[in-house]
């Protein structure tokens, strides 16, 4: 059995070709397509965060609607760049939001990838300490989270507060118990999967990885599946971690999937460089018939070992046809593979 949810850029734009034409169509939109998942039998509802584009960008009002909206479904993200995040007001909105779903959230994070602007992060006002990166600053922002989420106090009551308080040192309000487990880090080396595994994070592993090795991106992956796990044994944590990958994976069933997808240009591996210094190499796309797709996924030795599989969507597309993609995974190739 696997889990499987999708995950939405939310792009918006005022092009006549696309069904998701302004920032409200992107969001009402991500909101209106989690409700389908959940009653096609959909796993989770996730969104990227991107600031600076016509993307989604402020995750918490987004992920509260979600979870008023449904009941079942997980929701979450993949990733929410900590560069850009102050850790104590961040745990407050998580929790907001994670009591709202019931306790549903999976909050991806990360350190971040290339944004629209230079140093994004600095008209937030947030700047590395001198001697420090920006990547040492998220991490040491996810560090934080992860402590303020445990719930323990922390901050000295006023002797004259406005209402009474609970004894001993106050933690922040409101807290919602065992989201602590439920963080994720989006990791694009081997080194950071085991870091977050110490922490007692869950991996995101996405179509992107620095390409340590040469050897292809599903490979890669798998191995930094397997140095995530072997971290996680060696830490001594209770708990099972959890890990997913994520995938464009399009059934062609009708005239709709073949001509937007039935002749991508995607197929393999494709290299890049990140930056001046690094080399990403980005996974393959898969499009074709159901018994064909089966086969192809069969052979992914990152998606096999994965317990979650985030299906990116092509949400300018629209909810309709969106919905139809996932319930051709869902119908036609999860139980071929024995995912249902």
């Amino acid at each position: 059995m696997k889990r499987i949810g999708f995950l939405s850029f939310g792009h918006w734009t005022p092009s006549a070709a696309s069904r998701t034409r302004t920032a409200s169509d992107a969001l009402t939109q991500s909101i209106e397509l989690a409700v389908a998942a959940e009653e096609l039998g959909a796993d989770g509802a996730y969104f990227r965060v991107h600031h600076f584009a016509r993307q989604l960008a402020s995750p918490f009002p987004l992920l509260a609607a979600v979870g008023a909206r449904t009941s079942r479904i997980e929701i979450g993200t993949a990733v929410i760049d900590m560069r850009y995040e102050n850790p104590l007001y961040m745990a407050e909105d998580a929790g907001a939001a994670d009591l709202i779903a019931g306790g549903r959230l999976q909050l991806g994070i990360s350190r971040g990838s290339p944004e629209q602007v230079v140093d994004g992060y600095r008209y937030f006002g947030h700047l590395p300490p001198t001697g420090e990166s920006d990547a040492d600053m998220a991490r040491e922002r996810a560090e934080r989270l992860l402590e303020l989420l445990r719930g323990e106090g922390f901050a000295e009551p006023s002797p004259r507060p406005m209402f009474p308080n609970p004894p001993g040192l106050l933690r922040l309000e409101p807290h919602s118990e065992g989201l602590r487990d439920r963080i994720w880090w989006g990791s694009a080396t081997n080194a950071t999967a085991q870091w977050a595994a110490r922490l007692g994070m869950n991996l995101q592993s996405s179509t992107l990885k620095f390409d340590e090795s040469g050897k292809p991106f599903h490979v890669q992956q798998a191995e930094q599946i397997q140095a995530f796990r072997d971290a996680w044994a060696e830490a001594g944590h209770e708990r099972e971690p959890r890990v997913s990958v994520s995938r464009s994976i399009f059934a062609l069933t009708d005239d709709r999937d073949r001509l937007y997808f039935g002749r991508s240009d995607e197929d393999r591996d494709q290299i890049g460089m990140i930056d001046e210094q690094t080399r990403a190499i980005f996974g393959r796309s898969y499009a074709a018939e159901p018994d064909v797709l089966v086969e192809q996924l069969r052979a992914d030795e990152a998606v096999a070992a994965a317990d979650t599989l985030l299906l990116t969507v092509p949400n300018q597309l629209g909810v309709d046809y969106n919905a139809h993609v996932l319930e051709s995974i869902l119908e036609h190739v999860a139980p071929a593979l024995g995912w249902r």
